[in-house]
């Protein structure tokens, strides 16, 4: 992993004894709350419906153990015990007192972390692939790029005050997982014909109000090129974004009201300006940062573990969780272990202190003291050797981590909703809990198949339900909760936006909604057929009649 040198600890450590100063002044009613809001937004602190609300920046989704032991002290000592980790790979506490952020901000910068920019009309956390550095799909290990931008976008005084956040995903697999076409800007570090490293650049995708899937803008751009690329992109971004209008203040607005062909050349001349400038990156920086993501001590060992194909024969509840939470690894021999945060009675995306010191020690015993966070809200251990599969299995079944649905129905992206938002419209918490109970069934999970259901209480989509196989949407009606319905969205190489079936629902109706959708694809699914699949093939009026049919 990066580590901070002098320069990155002093920045942070600057930022710290500032925003304490600020607090203090602000407590003592030397800064009024319309100055003060604009300082703490800065450094991820929000005022949300009960209490405030802390982003902490976990940049590509890496932390060490050290780091997620001190997440697991700060939620012990200044909230009520857990963390929430989101879909940009943060992680929010829900309930820290105002007077207490400054040292909160202190003991991250401890372990090299921090809250900056994960607020704001800036550049917010770049996001990645989850499996980075270690699929077997993976063509370049996007983490020295994700460093480099990073540390390209953290307090740039040129974007820190942009129309809009912004937000940067980036993968080197073959098989996008990091959901670059709803980005505003998406990278995957490619190789052309003659092996060069370069990036085809996506831009002008994005969920909320406005959903749209990004426009491929340059297929393959030089690597040494990146910075001057993206400085073109946010220079014209900042130049003729709209300022007068939040609801279409995003890049995706621009980028469709010029069209992508005008923008895209709009880009190419702003970078002809730029191009070989003072922000060429040389091989020299990004050997430098590769040396950061060196892979670890790997042993020697042979491609299939005797006893570990053993056990998944022997039983069934192990060869479950393999099935769904265990995924191939570029090295033979290990393999890569996905802890689902998705167990019923949880919020998703949930974990407590007391779980994440012992997935800290678990990522020291199996896994090189490292832990991956994904953007569907679960936790990754990257480097688990097949042979101790079963032993990291026992001890994560004891800690409730081990529940095998990764991929299928319960394995529900949620944002936290109307129990802690005060931008939501609705609740979703609970019904996405009253769904997971409808369907506390194993095998008829896996019956069901891969499904993707994502929730998000108000249209701002921090669920991100329109790319969902299922989406739903909570809904003001008449100051009432209601839930909007829709299905055939997807993420990844094919991402698509999920159309919606009809009117919305009230909340006790939906498990049985849900229900009805499923029974629908179950009997309308060729063989081996997901529901995504079956949903394109017969399109949504098949479930839109047998949805309504039974409801009126």
């Amino acid at each position: 992993m990066y580590r901070y040198d002098v320069f990155d600890h002093r920045l942070v450590g600057e930022r710290v004894a500032q925003f304490r100063d600020q607090t203090r002044r602000y407590l003592t009613g030397q800064l009024s709350e319309d100055d003060f809001r604009p300082l703490r937004l800065q450094n991820g602190l929000y005022i949300q419906k009960h209490a405030p609300m802390l982003r902490i920046s976990i940049p590509y989704g890496m932390l060490t153990s050290l780091q997620l032991r001190m997440l697991a002290r700060i939620g012990r000592i200044y909230d009520r015990g857990y963390g929430h980790f989101t879909t940009r790979q943060n992680l929010q506490f829900n309930w820290p007192r105002l007077e207490d952020v400054p040292d909160i901000l202190s003991d991250l910068a401890g372990v090299e972390m921090h809250a900056i920019q994960t607020s704001g009309n800036c550049v917010r956390n770049i996001t990645a692939d989850h499996f980075a550095g270690v699929a077997g799909d993976e063509a370049v290990d996007p983490r020295p790029y994700c460093e480099l931008v990073r540390q390209w976008a953290t307090l740039n005084p040129e974007f820190a005050y942009l129309p809009r956040k912004f937000k940067i995903a980036i993968t080197g697999a073959t098989h996008d997982r990091a959901a670059i076409l709803v980005h505003d800007i998406g990278l995957a570090v490619v190789r052309n014909d003659a092996g060069e490293i370069g990036f085809r650049v996506v831009v002008g995708g994005g969920l909320g109000r406005t959903p749209i899937v990004g426009h491929v803008i340059r297929e393959f751009l030089p690597r040494a090129e990146i910075l001057n690329y993206l400085d073109a992109i946010l220079r014209l971004y900042n130049h003729y974004g709209r300022r007068d209008n939040k609801h279409k203040a995003r890049i995706k607005i621009l980028v469709k009201d010029r069209t992508p062909a005008q923008f895209a050349r709009e880009v190419e001349d702003e970078w002809s300006h730029l191009r070989g400038g003072p922000a060429t990156v040389p091989d020299e920086e990004f050997e430098r940062l590769a040396a950061f993501f060196a892979p670890p001590a790997y042993a020697a060992l042979p491609g299939d573990d005797a006893q570990f194909r053993s056990a998944v024969a022997d039983n069934r509840a192990f060869s479950n969780w393999v099935k769904r939470n265990v995924h191939p690894h570029k090295i033979a021999g290990y393999a890569i272990v996905t802890l689902s945060l998705k167990r019923v009675g949880v919020p998703p995306g949930d974990a407590s202190s007391d779980q994440m010191d012992a997935i800290a020690d678990l990522a020291d015993e199996y896994s090189f003291g490292e832990i991956g966070v994904s953007h569907e809200q679960n936790l990754i251990l990257r480097d688990v050797r097949q042979s101790e599969l079963f032993a990291l299995w026992s001890a994560l079944k004891a800690l409730g981590l081990a529940t095998p649905n990764i991929g299928l129905l319960t394995d529900i992206v949620c944002c936290p909703g109307g129990d802690f938002c005060s931008l939501a419209n609705a609740k979703s918490i609970p019904i996405a809990e009253a769904i997971s109970r409808r369907f506390d069934d194993l095998d008829y999970l896996h019956d069901i198949g891969e499904l993707d259901l994502n929730m998000s209480g108000c249209m701002n989509a921090c669920g991100h339900h329109h790319v969902g196989h299922i989406g739903i949407l909570g809904v003001d009606k008449n100051g009432a909760e209601w839930y909007q319905v829709s299905i055939g969205g997807s993420q990844g190489d094919h991402a698509a936006l999920g159309k919606v079936i009809g009117p919305s629902f009230a909340a006790r109706e939906m498990p049985d909604i849900i229900e009805r959708l499923i029974e629908t694809y179950l009997e309308r699914r060729h063989e081996d057929e997901r529901f995504i699949d079956t949903v394109r093939r017969i399109g949504i009026e098949p479930f839109k009649e047998r949805v309504y049919a039974s409801t009126h």
